[in-house]
């Protein structure tokens, strides 16, 4: 799209974390709309750049009510921006940051207040620190220190203990919180924000199964469930036996479908897939997820989309 032929200005362009830049098709201002939204929250296997894959093989009907049974960090919901949306997760400090965002109590300046007071307190203290507002998050539950934890932790990971209670260890930088990174965070809670102004969304806290049963035939389930053996540890256990119930499910509502999930690496292959979603029409692509220690050890993925009609 250049028939404007409109530059982005700096300040444009600082409106955007550098991994959202490098999803900018061109340097044509009418052309941010096919840029990634990047979410402020991370999590080992977010979608990031799988999206303009998924952008681009889903098909849906405007008029339908877009649902996520496993919203997770909602990079999927924000970059498809839905009118009407229904996104629900059983990990309640992420659906309880977006609600707040939504309803206006968590804004960019309040974010950047929060990490710039508790950021400096961390680059004077370290881990122990960190650890003390980790016993607090387990106490409290809050969201902005949920935030906080999650972009000081190891990895972006997300984890609880049997007990429900965050275990991640720090990430070993006390410096985390720079101005310019809390800058970045605060500039993705304002696109967020602005995606979800207008719009008919509800987040909601609950199982994938309760989700099903909102589902219409004009609607479409995307869905993006724990990988079976793989750490579940994200919130709850992922068996086989209910990854089996979703397929039944998903075969089951008059809703469109699709399903994310891997396909196969050079090692193995996803033998659920070929068993329970061998009907559903197939579409590919190679992705990498970068979260081992050497480069040596990241290896492609094949990622598929797996969608009912």
């Amino acid at each position: 799209m250049k028939s404007k032929n409109k530059q982005l200005s700096s300040m444009q362009l600082e409106l955007f974390s550098k991994e959202e830049i490098d999803y900018v098709e061109s340097d044509d201002i009418d052309s941010i709309q096919y840029s990634v939204i990047v979410p402020p929250i991370k999590c080992q296997g977010i979608k990031t750049k799988l999206v303009p894959f998924i952008k681009k093989t889903v098909g849906r009907h405007e008029e339908g009510v877009w649902i996520e049974p496993f919203v997770g960090t909602g990079v999927v919901a924000f970059n498809m921006a839905p009118q009407k949306a229904i996104l629900a997760d059983k990990n309640q400090y992420i659906i309880s940051f977006y609600q707040k965002i939504q309803s206006g109590i968590i804004t960019p300046s309040v974010v950047r207040q929060f990490l710039e007071h508790h950021g400096n307190l961390l680059e004077q203290y370290g881990k122990k620190y960190y650890l003390e507002m980790r016993d607090n998050f387990n106490q409290n539950g809050d969201p902005l220190y949920f935030l906080f934890l999650n972009r000081s932790d190891f990895n972006g990971m997300i984890r609880f203990n049997r007990h429900g209670e965050f275990n991640v260890p720090f990430c070993q930088k006390a410096d985390r919180f720079s101005k310019a990174y809390i800058t970045k965070i605060c500039n993705q809670v304002a696109n967020i924000a602005s995606i979800m102004s207008g719009k008919e969304w509800v987040f909601i806290c609950s199982n994938w199964q309760d989700i099903f049963s909102y589902a219409t035939e004009n609607d479409y389930i995307y869905i993006d469930p724990p990988y079976i053996g793989r750490d579940t540890s994200y919130v709850g256990e992922w068996p086989e036996e209910e990854a089996i119930q979703l397929s039944k499910f998903a075969h089951e509502t008059p809703a469109n479908v699709c399903l994310s999930m891997w396909k196969e690496n050079e090692f193995r292959k996803n033998e659920h897939l070929y068993k329970y979603w061998s009907d559903f029409k197939w579409f590919e692509q190679e992705h990498f997820y970068h979260i081992g220690a050497k480069e040596v050890n990241r290896h492609p993925m094949i990622e598929l989309l797996a969608i009912k009609r």
